[in-house]
């Protein structure tokens, strides 16, 4: 197998309790060829202290504490600017790699050829303390999942629905560096990123369980369908985008459901000003 590096870029804020295992995890692959970016977001907590000491016992890998909290995408563009892999991994400190994760990426991507951009895997969610919960796609005995996952060109299934675990994506480096990284203005970068990279690139699913999605009370993850949350109007956003890359009915349709979906959260959550903006790209449309 031809071995060309993988970057994994570790974005850490306020998670001290966990950012030990998730580099361990990162180092612990099977592949060898890989290179480990730790980014702290000015965390408040003690995750400096935790990532040094990881750091002096593992020297090789490369650090960067931001002096002030940025948010994620920012971040995350801060490591990238240091990663020199063909391909990437944003892994969140309070996730999991599985050892094989990146080796079945590699692997997956030498399958197929360059219009395959991403790829991405099932997972298990497990609670703060590790405890299996789930499942993201329901598997059977044999680990597979049951039923079908999309997979080729994704782009319209990614505007109907959410179907993707965002820990287990791993993508191009050349895909995000024409998108010129995450998109700072949005509180989160996963719906964005899909939509986005779908348009010109192909996805290849591995049909494996390889990272664990730690379910985390309180995360930003949780707090995204509250009232007056960032989340919302990043959603509208990317929807926003959407609008102008469609290039079929049935992707206008699929954007359509989509609106119809996010009006009724924005008014079951009391962001009427969000509702009206749905409304007006809803009408757009016609």
């Amino acid at each position: 197998m031809h071995t060309p590096l993988v970057s994994i870029i570790c974005l850490c804020y306020n998670h001290e309790r966990f950012v030990k295992e998730a580099i361990l995890s990162a180092l612990e692959q099977t592949y060898d060829n890989i290179e480990v970016i730790v980014v702290d977001d000015a965390s408040t907590d003690a995750s400096h202290e935790a990532i040094n000491e990881m750091v002096q016992e593992h020297p090789e890998i490369k650090y960067l504490p931001l002096p002030e909290n940025i948010g994620h995408c920012a971040a995350f563009n801060k490591g990238l600017e240091q990663a020199g892999g063909k391909f990437i991994i944003d892994l969140a400190a309070d996730d999991i790699l599985y050892p094989q994760r990146v080796e079945e990426g590699i692997r997956a991507f030498q399958s197929v050829n360059d219009t395959y951009g991403v790829n991405f895997s099932n997972a298990e969610r497990v609670s703060e303390s590790g405890k299996h919960i789930s499942f993201h796609y329901q598997i059977d005995e044999f680990g597979h999942s049951v039923s079908p996952v999309p997979e080729g060109d994704v782009f319209e299934e990614v505007i109907r629905r959410y179907f993707i675990c965002s820990p287990t994506v791993m993508f191009r480096k050349e895909v995000i560096d024409e998108m010129g990284g995450y998109d700072v203005s949005l509180a989160y970068e996963d719906f964005d990123l899909w939509v986005r990279s779908s348009r010109n690139y192909k996805y290849i699913y591995t049909d494996k369980v390889l990272v664990k999605k730690r379910v985390v009370l309180g995360s930003a993850g949780q707090r995204q369908f509250k009232m007056r949350s960032t989340y919302l109007y990043s959603t509208y956003k990317v929807c926003k985008k959407i609008s102008k890359m469609i290039r079929k009915d049935s992707e206008r349709e699929a954007l359509r459901k989509r609106l119809k979906y996010e009006i009724t959260l924005s008014v079951r959550l009391w962001s009427f000003e969000l509702t009206l903006k749905y409304l007006r790209l809803l009408k757009s449309l016609k």
